[in-house]
């Protein structure tokens, strides 16, 4: 039996990390075997690359270098950790997939979409999550959120109208892709999202 595979997404400071692994224990705690992950990182080269990806000290790397950066942590990522985990009937559930690409380098960076999608042919095959939870946020709570508990990293450094070009674009992609990406406002609290969300995805894979 094939496995499940569910992506978190959304802008910083939305809450998809807490609502991921709320998922995971409540999935796990119900019987099911479940993988969490995340991106960039999910393995040992995976986490090497992120730590390159989110330094702040590297503030001058170009677009270019950050979008094959991302692609090679997805491509080892998929290889040895989403694919077997499917292939043996698990549910996978990721901090970020290729929506985040697509929102960030593409929408946010200005990188040509083409480009991003030939690079998700070689790094993924165009694997695409059987259900994406897009966390949504306004940009200033969202970084302030952050900032509360001092995350700081090199993307989270970016001015206000990166981050309003990435919320724009993951906006587009729930427009265009409705069956796979639901979209859920945050601004009713941890609880109430999680108990949404469990019910998204009960109904989605035919949970009891």
């Amino acid at each position: 039996m094939k496995g499940a595979f569910i992506s978190f997404e959304g802008i910083e400071g939305s809450g998809k990390s807490t609502q991921a692994k709320l998922l995971y224990s409540y999935l796990e705690g119900r019987g099911h075997e479940v993988v969490l992950t995340e991106e960039p990182g999910g393995t040992v080269i995976g986490k090497e690359i992120r730590e390159v990806l989110l330094a702040v000290e590297h503030r001058n790397m170009s677009p270019l270098t950050e979008l094959l950066l991302y692609m090679a942590s997805r491509a080892q990522h998929v290889q040895e950790v989403i694919l077997p985990a499917l292939d043996r009937g698990a549910i996978v559930i990721t901090d970020r997939f290729a929506d985040s690409t697509i929102a960030y380098q593409g929408y946010g960076r200005g990188i040509d979409f083409g480009i991003i999608d030939t690079l998700d042919a070689v790094a993924t095959g165009r694997l695409r999550p059987d259900l994406t939870i897009l966390l949504d946020i306004d940009i200033g709570t969202g970084l302030q959120r952050n900032k509360d508990v001092r995350k700081v990293d090199r993307l989270e450094l970016e001015d206000i109208s990166f981050h309003e070009r990435v919320r724009d674009g993951y906006h587009a992609i729930a427009s265009r892709e409705p069956s796979r990406v639901r979209t859920l406002s945050v601004r009713n609290g941890i609880e109430e999202t999680h108990r949404a969300i469990v019910e998204i995805v009960r109904t989605r894979l035919g949970l009891s």
